[in-house]
């Protein structure tokens, strides 16, 4: 195990940041995930290659995908907070071996919260992009994402679905599959900026309000899709797996209804613009296999949305 002050050393090595300590708190992807407590008190967090803190085989050196990766996540933080919409956090570095951005303090999941997370959310969604793709490489996690200009109509959210599809290992059943990448043909481009990975873990309530954070998987969609995450997650399976139900379903409720009054429409209205993109983010909690106590929940709720309709 690598010490404290060597994860400190060798994270300041990389990155040029005078970093004073240096906590690994977890790994994923082929990566460290750290604590840092930067020269003057400031805190952050930090993506390090494994081999850069010591964690890694013998021999074992940065990918160029993990660089990749690493870079794309940088170029899109900046980018999205070009927007000045929903807050992000700052990139403090970035190596071929480390991401380092600014810690977002802590803050209380309150109602007001939830409504001020709806309003920057609709924010970001009106400011989308002036086309597809992005100069940078893409990815989600450690997985390729196709970053290739194409033109304005061209919906991506059907390729990263299809991608994810692939690679994972059969989670989803292939009629489910196939069903909901049709779904996915039938329903109008959008041009929107989605996250597509909105769950609580990526939204951290601070004293200064909502910040929404891995943003690794943002693609071109409607701004339905979004609040079709924000509504399964809540609603749906956050519910099932924690001691006060009412409460994410509370939260969900709240964003929805600030969501529906910025853009100017009723909430039965949002409601139907909202359902059909539904069974598209069950599939995609299927196939992450996030909560697997849900699993056959998950593909019942799929196969009955995507039955034929007499």
């Amino acid at each position: 195990m690598t010490s404290f002050t060597s994860a400190a050393r060798q994270v300041a090595r990389q990155t040029g940041l005078a970093v004073r300590e240096a906590r690994i708190v977890g790994s994923q992807h082929g990566y460290q995930h750290l604590m840092l407590r930067l020269a003057g008190g400031q805190r952050a967090f930090a993506k390090v290659a494994a081999s850069a803190t010591g964690q890694a085989a013998t021999g074992e050196a940065a990918s160029g995908e993990m660089a990749a990766a690493f870079a794309a996540e940088a170029s899109s933080l900046r980018w999205l907070a070009e927007a000045d919409a929903v807050p992000v956090p700052e990139v403090l570095a970035v190596t071929e071996a480390a991401l380092v951005i600014s810690m977002i303090p802590p803050g209380h999941a309150t109602p007001s919260a939830a409504f001020q997370f709806g309003t920057e959310l609709a924010r970001l969604h009106a400011a989308g992009s002036e086309d597809f793709g992005a100069p940078w490489r893409g990815f989600i996690a450690s997985l390729p994402l196709d970053n290739t200009p194409a033109p304005p109509d061209v919906l991506l959210l059907r390729d990263l679905m299809d991608g994810s599809l692939r690679r994972s290992g059969g989670a989803v059943p292939e009629h489910i599959a196939t069903g909901i990448l049709a779904l996915i043909e039938r329903l109008r481009p959008g041009d929107g900026l989605c996250h597509t990975d909105l769950h609580p873990g990526n939204v951290i309530m601070t004293a200064d309000g909502p910040r929404l954070i891995d943003w690794g998987g943002a693609v071109r969609a409607p701004a339905a899709l979004d609040l079709a995450f924000c509504h399964v997650i809540l609603s749906e399976n956050a519910p099932e797996v924690v001691d006060n139900p009412r409460r994410p379903r509370a939260v969900n409720a709240a964003a929805q209804s600030e969501y529906a009054r910025l853009a100017g429409m009723s909430q039965t209205a949002l409601t139907a613009a909202v359902e059909p993109y539904l069974p598209i983010a069950r599939v995609w909690v299927l196939r992450s296999g996030a909560i697997p106590a849900l699993r056959e929940q998950l593909i019942q709720r799929a196969e009955a949305a995507l039955r034929p309709q007499d």
